[in-house]
């Protein structure tokens, strides 16, 4: 308290000057309503007044003078009409909130009521200063309370109160910026003059009442702040769902165009929409933008447009096209162009028809470009659109399988494909162990009505459905031909392995193919068994039947490396079927066929966790190359691309790595074989936490550049020892010994070795700051034995 009375007079002028300075920018604030500003305005002057008039009757007290005697009466006057002033200013800005923000249709009887009582207090004031009711003066010319000079709170507390009740009966119709500074304006100033009762010659309500109206300003302004934010973000949001439904027209209308397009060619039903999605990832993978990656998607989905404006003779011909029909074919790039540059703000679109038949080598059409003059978008186009043509079906041909397909790209890089976005997509065809990057068949009688019409066994069946460590659930209800007996008229599932994931009956298919029978297993639990090693086949009576009807079925399936487990339950009963593998690196299938019945409903769900090794019990010994000696690291088999891998050694300069490679008995491609890969993960494992690759080498010569590195420059010489691509994979299938050689300068590591004739000298910069840069060995279909770190 002595604090207040030492500085009481400078802490006034200091409020003065804020609020005389808040009235100026009260009169600046435009975004208020009239009656909201002048009220507000009316406050802050109200408040600077008080404190002016306040200050000086404490400055004139117990002055003599006749200035002093003056001054002494028209302040203290006036700080009874500014105290009942900045309340009544008060209520003026309650009325316009509360009819405003509020809601209100009316103004609240109580507010007007305490209009009434400040008109009668100010009444009150100018009365006294004849009767002297609320104070007087002593010969000292100073201020003296009257008896009564209570009754001066009396007018203020009712209005406060008043005031208080409509803010608590209203207070959540108000934005909470708004209805906080409301109840610190009538709660604290009313505080304030309980204390000023007791604590004579001190001006604590004045003060309280000037800090508030400073108070009640700023939070106006925070008010004002968070609407227009808030209105900000409205606009936004309306512009941003402006442009999403934009955005929603455009893909709707592009997939639209490009249905049709595909409809022109009864074989190329969905070829827009996945040259889309592999140029697009082609681009991801090659570190594009994002928008570069959206922009491409669409070109992707219109690259055919042209197609458009050619005859639908010509585009449906069964035979070999003629010179002329060749010509007409070879104008839809250009076709394309005129549909597509009318899109100025998408030139994109027009440049990705125009030019995605142009040949890295300059041997395209329509323009014959060469290397970067075709454009980058069109050369990623060129590289997507030809992968989905080779494994899609055409009128003459069957899907290519996907390693002759990938043979196809490996030979049209640097002639018909851009080298860096060819090598990407077979990085792509590698990591898609199961074949899914292909157009898939939607059978004719399993359309619409999801229905599979069998008449004589193995006539009509499926497409495969792929069976790996994610447990499969294939859910269907199969009517009998009731001109069969029950034992002919049932369905049965073909378990199968095919580089097209298809059931080949033909002889030259099934050779073109690869296509390999395990066995078939009929729904009454016969077991026809064709390559197994094993096969053990248990029927489980039900004590209770279930909810399934007679005819509905349920079959879970799951494989682990060698084994697989497959359980066809209906209402009685579950056959349960243990098949032992003749090897772990084939693929395997279902697919659904039958005798003289028709299944439906059938419905299919991966589980997303995969199994324990123990999930299936074994019956025969795992089948494994690798039960000899290990070296340094621990022996490894790797049944499937980079499905195993040694742990990482950290690369020192001259460290070497020697080891027996030896392909699997079924590989048969060049890739089959051993690899090398550079990485950094968290726990040393490739694919582990945190995992960053580097580079990865094969032995035949091959490499992936991955997007965490800066480059990687492959020198490959063949020596004189070299026999051909034929005699290196039987070399590979007898298995050898293999070294390979680190060189490190700093984040740069050179990588040699030579094997059957292939001298393979690889540098890989890695630019990025990791802790440590580790080697491993990996690779497809191979088998890696004693090894050794020197």
């Amino acid at each position: 308290m002595e604090f207040l009375r030492n500085h009481q007079l400078n802490i006034m002028l200091i409020l003065i000057g804020v609020t005389g300075i808040l009235s100026f920018l009260v009169l600046a604030t435009k975004s208020l309503t009239k009656k909201r500003r002048n009220a507000l305005l009316s406050l802050e002057l109200s408040a600077m007044f008080l404190l002016v008039f306040d200050r000086f009757a404490y400055i004139y007290r117990g002055d003599i003078s006749t200035l002093g005697w003056w001054m002494v009466r028209i302040s203290n006057f006036l700080v009874y009409i500014f105290s009942l002033t900045v309340v009544h200013s008060f209520n003026n800005y309650l009325i316009d909130l509360f009819t405003n923000e509020g809601g209100l249709k009316k103004i609240p009887k109580r507010l007007l009521a305490c209009k009434i009582i400040s008109v009668t207090g100010l009444s009150l004031v100018v009365i006294s200063q004849f009767t002297h009711l609320y104070y007087s003066f002593d010969a000292q010319n100073n201020y003296v309370r009257s008896p009564v000079f209570f009754i001066t709170y009396l007018f203020p507390f009712l209005m406060v109160i008043l005031q208080l009740s409509i803010i608590i009966q209203y207070y959540f119709r108000l934005r909470r910026l708004i209805r906080i500074p409301l109840l610190i304006f009538v709660v604290i100033p009313f505080v304030a003059t309980g204390f000023q009762i007791f604590a004579y010659g001190l001006s604590l309500t004045n003060i309280a009442i000037c800090g508030e109206a400073i108070i009640l300003y700023i939070f106006v302004l925070l008010d004002l702040d968070d609407t227009v934010n808030r209105a900000n973000k409205r606009e936004l949001e309306i512009v941003r769902d402006e442009q999403r439904n934009m955005q929603i027209m455009f893909e709707q209308t592009a997939t639209a165009l490009a249905n049709a397009i595909d409809a022109k060619d009864e074989y190329t039903h969905g070829h827009s929409m996945r040259v889309a999605e592999y140029s697009k990832q082609i681009a991801m993978e090659a570190g594009k933008s994002k928008e570069f990656c959206i922009d491409i998607y669409f070109t992707g989905l219109l690259h055919d447009v042209g197609k458009i404006g050619i005859p639908n003779y010509i585009i449906n011909k069964q035979g070999k096209l003629t010179e002329e029909e060749y010509a007409e074919i070879k104008k839809h790039p250009e076709i394309g162009k005129q549909i597509l540059s009318g899109i100025s703000k998408s030139p994109y679109l027009a440049i990705g028809a125009n030019f995605h038949h142009e040949r890295y080598d300059g041997r395209g059409y329509p323009y014959g470009l060469k290397g970067d003059d075709i454009p980058e978008i069109a050369r990623i186009i060129a590289v997507a659109d030809a992968y989905d043509a080779m494994t899609s079906k055409r009128s003459y041909r069957d899907p290519i399988p996907q390693d002759k397909v990938r043979e196809e790209i490996v030979k049209g890089i640097d002639t018909q494909f851009d080298p860096e976005f060819a090598k990407i997509m077979l990085h792509m065809i590698d990591l898609d162990t199961e074949y899914q990057m292909k157009e898939h068949e939607e059978l004719k009688e399993l359309s619409g009505k999801k229905e599979l019409i069998c008449h004589e066994y193995k006539t009509t069946y499926s497409e495969g459905i792929i069976i790996n460590q994610n447990l499969s659930k294939i859910t269907l209800n199969y009517t009998p031909d009731h001109n069969y007996d029950a034992e002919n008229s049932l369905p049965s599932i073909i378990l199968f392995d095919s580089l097209d994931g298809r059931v080949q009956i033909d002889e030259r298919k099934q050779r073109d193919m690869l296509y390999f029978e395990y066995a078939e297993i009929r729904f009454d639990g016969i077991v026809q068994d064709k390559n197994t090693r094993n096969i053990r086949t248990e029927i489980i009576k039900k004590e209770e039947t279930d909810e399934l009807a007679e005819f509905d079925y349920e079959i879970q399936a799951v494989r682990y490396k060698d084994h697989l487990l497959v359980e066809i339950i209906n209402q009685i009963q579950t056959i349960r079927v243990i098949i032992a593998l003749p090897d772990s690196t084939r693929f395997t299938y279902i697919a659904l066929t039958g005798e003289h019945c028709t299944i439906n409903k059938v419905e299919i769900q991966k589980s997303e966790q995969q199994i324990s090794q123990n999930y299936i019990p074994r019956i025969a010994e795992e089948i494994s190359y690798i039960n000899v000696p290990a070296g340094d690291v621990p022996n490894i088999q790797i049944d499937g691309w980079c499905s195993e891998a040694t742990f990482g050694i950290p690369v020192r300069d001259e460290m070497e790595f020697t080891f027996h490679t030896m392909s699997l008995p079924t590989a048969r491609l060049i890739w089959h074989c051993s690899y090398v890969i550079l990485f950094y993960s968290d726990d040393k494992k490739p694919g582990g936490k945190g995992f960053k690759n580097f580079g990865l080498v094969r032995l035949d010569g091959e490499n992936w550049q991955s997007e965490d590195s800066s480059g990687i420059k492959m020198h490959i010489t063949k020596t004189d020892d070299f026999e051909g691509w034929d005699a290196w994979k039987e070399k590979n299938k007898q298995g050898f010994d293999c070294s390979v050689l680190f060189k490190r300068n700093g984040n740069q590591i050179t990588v040699l070795t030579e094997n059957c004739g292939i001298s393979i000298k690889c540098i890989v910069t890695v630019e990025e700051e990791v802790p440590e840069i580790y080697a491993a060995l990996t690779g497809d279909q191979c088998a890696i034995t004693n090894i050794h770190i020197k």
